[in-house]
């Protein structure tokens, strides 16, 4: 009925208050049609990503060489999320993991800009240190996903991980980061085994 059109009897000179109801119904509904269908889409979308989630999740579970864990780390994010670019630095790891090359040396204003961190952070590359981590041309990293690591609910970082693509829009400023929080934690406790522990 909803859908049913009635032509009026006055050659649309003038419009009955039931007819102006219906037409009034069927925007409605076909807001509210459209509304369900971008639900429908984004819950599929959140299904693939957390299948994703889970794929890598697994893959850090059954690495039981903590020394390896970094590369397998940045190699199946990249290549389960697809991911062209990405990098991880540590500061005050173990001793028997400093010739890991995610424990190079880190800047102290990197650990600080880490630090202030409360989500991840995405937006353009306009030159952060950490794009310079990555194995990329010059001016191939446009857009950066930078994941704060910490142990808990600590609020000191203890490593930065890092996403890059050559698409601007890939990371973009006021894009949802529920994922990306979720990434980091999980990047965060499997990390954590390299880290030293304060005394």
């Amino acid at each position: 009925l909803a859908a049913l059109l009635l032509p009026h009897p006055h050659n649309g000179q003038a419009i009955s208050l039931v007819e102006r109801q219906s037409m009034l119904l069927r925007g409605r509904i076909a807001a509210l049609e459209e509304r369900i269908q971008q639900m429908t889409s984004h819950g599929a979308e959140n299904d693939i990503i957390a299948d994703k989630l889970v794929h890598w999740s697994r893959a850090l579970l059954v690495q039981s060489d903590a020394a390896a864990l970094p590369s397998v780390l940045l190699s199946e994010l990249q290549s389960i999320f697809a991911v062209p670019y990405g990098a991880l630095r540590l500061w005050n790891v173990q001793p028997q993991y400093a010739e890991l090359p995610c424990a190079a040396p880190v800047s102290d204003d990197a650990r600080r800009f880490t630090a202030s961190l409360v989500a991840p952070f995405c937006g353009a590359n306009v030159g952060f240190e950490a794009a310079q981590w990555m194995q990329a041309e010059d001016d191939a990293v446009q857009s950066l996903a930078m994941l704060p690591l910490r142990v808990g609910a600590s609020t000191d970082a203890f490593g930065l991980l890092v996403l890059g693509s050559p698409d601007k829009t890939r990371f973009h400023i006021t894009m949802g980061t529920a994922f990306l929080t979720r990434i980091a934690e999980l990047a965060s406790a499997a990390m954590s085994r390299l880290v030293a522990r304060p005394a």
